[in-house]
Protein backbone atom coordinates (compact mmCIF):
# COMPACT_ATOMS: atom_id res chain seq x y z
CA UNK A 1 0.00 0.00 0.00
CA UNK A 2 1.16 3.61 -0.41
CA UNK A 3 1.68 5.57 2.27
CA UNK A 4 -0.68 8.28 1.69
CA UNK A 5 -3.51 5.41 1.42
CA UNK A 6 -2.10 3.91 4.83
CA UNK A 7 -2.32 7.65 6.29
CA UNK A 8 -5.88 7.92 5.33
CA UNK A 9 -7.24 4.32 6.55
CA UNK A 10 -5.32 5.37 9.63
CA UNK A 11 -7.99 8.79 10.12
CA UNK A 12 -10.69 6.48 9.55
CA UNK A 13 -10.13 4.08 11.95
CA UNK A 14 -9.35 6.81 14.49
CA UNK A 15 -12.26 8.84 13.70
CA UNK A 16 -14.57 6.08 13.38
CA UNK A 17 -13.25 4.51 17.22
CA UNK A 18 -13.81 8.44 18.56
CA UNK A 19 -17.24 8.68 17.17
CA UNK A 20 -18.18 5.11 18.68
CA UNK A 21 -16.35 6.08 21.98
CA UNK A 22 -18.95 9.42 21.98
CA UNK A 23 -21.93 7.48 20.67
CA UNK A 24 -21.67 4.66 23.49
CA UNK A 25 -21.05 7.72 26.51
CA UNK A 26 -24.06 9.90 25.23
CA UNK A 27 -27.31 9.15 26.74
CA UNK A 28 -30.67 9.83 25.02
CA UNK A 29 -32.01 10.75 27.95
CA UNK A 30 -35.31 8.44 27.38
CA UNK A 31 -35.88 5.27 29.55
CA UNK A 32 -34.88 2.77 26.43
CA UNK A 33 -31.47 3.62 27.15
CA UNK A 34 -29.37 0.37 27.96
CA UNK A 35 -26.64 2.05 30.38
CA UNK A 36 -28.23 3.13 34.02
CA UNK A 37 -26.77 6.61 34.64
CA UNK A 38 -27.80 7.00 38.06
CA UNK A 39 -28.17 3.98 40.68
CA UNK A 40 -30.96 2.96 42.41
CA UNK A 41 -30.48 1.41 45.83
CA UNK A 42 -32.93 -1.17 47.60
CA UNK A 43 -35.11 -0.08 49.86
CA UNK A 44 -36.61 -1.97 52.79
CA UNK A 45 -39.61 -1.82 54.68
CA UNK A 46 -40.38 -0.28 58.19
CA UNK A 47 -42.17 -2.01 60.67
CA UNK A 48 -44.58 1.22 60.21
CA UNK A 49 -45.23 -0.30 56.70
CA UNK A 50 -43.09 2.85 55.40
CA UNK A 51 -40.48 2.22 52.42
CA UNK A 52 -37.05 4.23 52.95
CA UNK A 53 -33.38 3.73 51.86
CA UNK A 54 -31.68 0.98 53.49
CA UNK A 55 -28.41 3.70 53.45
CA UNK A 56 -30.01 6.50 54.48
CA UNK A 57 -28.15 5.64 57.99
CA UNK A 58 -25.84 3.44 57.52
CA UNK A 59 -24.94 0.84 60.74
CA UNK A 60 -21.31 2.11 61.83
CA UNK A 61 -18.96 -0.43 63.71
CA UNK A 62 -17.82 2.74 65.75
CA UNK A 63 -21.54 3.94 67.35
CA UNK A 64 -23.81 6.34 66.14
CA UNK A 65 -21.36 9.29 66.20
CA UNK A 66 -18.96 7.39 63.87
CA UNK A 67 -15.16 7.88 64.62
CA UNK A 68 -14.18 10.32 66.41
CA UNK A 69 -10.28 11.61 67.13
CA UNK A 70 -9.98 14.12 69.91
CA UNK A 71 -13.66 13.88 71.42
CA UNK A 72 -17.37 14.83 70.30
CA UNK A 73 -17.79 18.33 68.94
CA UNK A 74 -19.61 19.47 71.78
CA UNK A 75 -16.76 18.54 73.72
CA UNK A 76 -14.55 20.37 71.38
CA UNK A 77 -16.25 23.60 71.76
CA UNK A 78 -17.32 23.98 75.22
CA UNK A 79 -13.44 21.87 77.09
CA UNK A 80 -10.85 23.33 74.65
CA UNK A 81 -10.59 19.30 73.39
CA UNK A 82 -9.28 19.20 69.62
CA UNK A 83 -7.66 16.66 67.99
CA UNK A 84 -4.82 16.30 70.65
CA UNK A 85 -5.41 14.11 73.85
CA UNK A 86 -5.94 16.87 76.77
CA UNK A 87 -7.44 19.62 77.11
CA UNK A 88 -5.91 22.20 74.31
CA UNK A 89 -6.22 25.51 76.33
CA UNK A 90 -3.78 23.83 79.44
CA UNK A 91 -1.65 22.43 76.70
CA UNK A 92 -1.44 25.79 75.20
CA UNK A 93 -1.00 27.88 78.40
CA UNK A 94 1.48 24.66 79.35
CA UNK A 95 3.60 25.34 76.17
CA UNK A 96 3.52 29.81 76.52
CA UNK A 97 4.25 29.12 80.47
CA UNK A 98 7.76 26.76 79.90
CA UNK A 99 8.88 28.60 77.01
CA UNK A 100 11.70 30.13 78.42
CA UNK A 101 13.13 26.78 79.20
CA UNK A 102 14.42 24.33 76.08
CA UNK A 103 12.12 21.60 75.94
CA UNK A 104 13.43 18.24 75.73
CA UNK A 105 9.73 16.54 75.15
CA UNK A 106 6.46 17.31 74.20
CA UNK A 107 3.58 14.72 73.93
CA UNK A 108 -0.09 16.27 73.16
CA UNK A 109 -1.64 12.73 73.26
CA UNK A 110 -0.58 11.70 76.46
CA UNK A 111 -0.35 15.87 78.21
CA UNK A 112 2.98 15.33 79.17
CA UNK A 113 5.63 18.27 78.68
CA UNK A 114 9.40 18.08 80.01
CA UNK A 115 12.16 20.44 79.75
CA UNK A 116 16.37 20.20 79.82
CA UNK A 117 18.02 21.55 82.69
CA UNK A 118 17.52 25.39 82.38
CA UNK A 119 20.29 27.52 84.42
CA UNK A 120 19.12 31.46 84.99
CA UNK A 121 21.41 34.31 83.94
CA UNK A 122 21.02 35.51 87.72
CA UNK A 123 22.50 32.39 89.20
CA UNK A 124 24.81 30.06 87.59
CA UNK A 125 25.60 27.80 89.95
CA UNK A 126 21.82 26.80 89.86
CA UNK A 127 19.78 24.52 87.72
CA UNK A 128 15.96 23.96 87.01
CA UNK A 129 14.05 21.29 85.09
CA UNK A 130 10.29 21.16 84.82
CA UNK A 131 7.78 17.88 83.96
CA UNK A 132 4.08 19.28 83.18
CA UNK A 133 1.41 16.32 83.38
CA UNK A 134 -2.20 17.82 81.79
CA UNK A 135 -4.69 15.43 83.45
CA UNK A 136 -7.72 15.44 81.23
CA UNK A 137 -9.44 16.78 78.58
CA UNK A 138 -11.63 19.39 80.71
CA UNK A 139 -10.19 22.61 82.08
CA UNK A 140 -9.90 22.72 85.41
CA UNK A 141 -8.03 23.65 88.77
CA UNK A 142 -6.60 20.46 88.96
CA UNK A 143 -6.26 19.67 85.65
CA UNK A 144 -2.30 20.50 86.08
CA UNK A 145 0.17 18.83 87.62
CA UNK A 146 3.96 20.17 87.57
CA UNK A 147 7.17 18.81 89.19
CA UNK A 148 10.12 21.13 89.38
CA UNK A 149 13.41 19.87 89.86
CA UNK A 150 16.40 21.59 91.08
CA UNK A 151 20.64 20.91 91.08
CA UNK A 152 23.33 22.82 92.64
CA UNK A 153 26.89 23.25 91.04
CA UNK A 154 29.21 22.28 93.76
CA UNK A 155 32.68 20.31 93.31
CA UNK A 156 32.50 20.43 89.90
CA UNK A 157 29.39 18.35 89.61
CA UNK A 158 25.52 19.07 89.50
CA UNK A 159 23.75 17.73 92.95
CA UNK A 160 20.19 17.46 93.53
CA UNK A 161 18.57 20.35 95.91
CA UNK A 162 15.30 19.92 97.22
CA UNK A 163 12.59 22.40 94.75
CA UNK A 164 10.52 24.28 96.45
CA UNK A 165 6.80 23.42 96.40
CA UNK A 166 5.87 26.75 96.66
CA UNK A 167 7.35 27.00 92.68
CA UNK A 168 5.77 24.39 91.34
CA UNK A 169 2.17 25.81 92.74
CA UNK A 170 3.03 29.02 91.08
CA UNK A 171 3.44 27.28 87.49
CA UNK A 172 0.61 25.85 88.01
CA UNK A 173 -1.35 28.60 88.91
CA UNK A 174 0.15 30.59 85.86
CA UNK A 175 -0.73 27.89 83.42
CA UNK A 176 -4.38 27.70 84.61
CA UNK A 177 -4.30 31.45 84.40
CA UNK A 178 -3.05 31.34 81.12
CA UNK A 179 -5.76 29.10 79.67
CA UNK A 180 -8.37 30.59 81.17
CA UNK A 181 -7.28 33.53 78.96
CA UNK A 182 -6.70 31.73 75.99
CA UNK A 183 -10.57 30.51 76.76
CA UNK A 184 -12.14 33.83 76.96
CA UNK A 185 -10.09 34.96 74.46
CA UNK A 186 -11.54 32.85 71.82
CA UNK A 187 -15.42 33.15 72.99
CA UNK A 188 -14.61 36.96 72.24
Amino acid sequence: MKKSTLSRLLKACITTGALLTIAACSSSGDNGSLIETEAKYPTGADRDGSTKSIYDKAPSIFGDGGLSIGGDKKQDNEDGASGIGVNSFLWRASLDTVSFMPLASADPFGGVILTDWYTPDASKGERFKVNVFIMGRQLRSDGVRVRVFRQLYSGGTWRDAAASDATARQLEDTILTRARQLRVAQLD
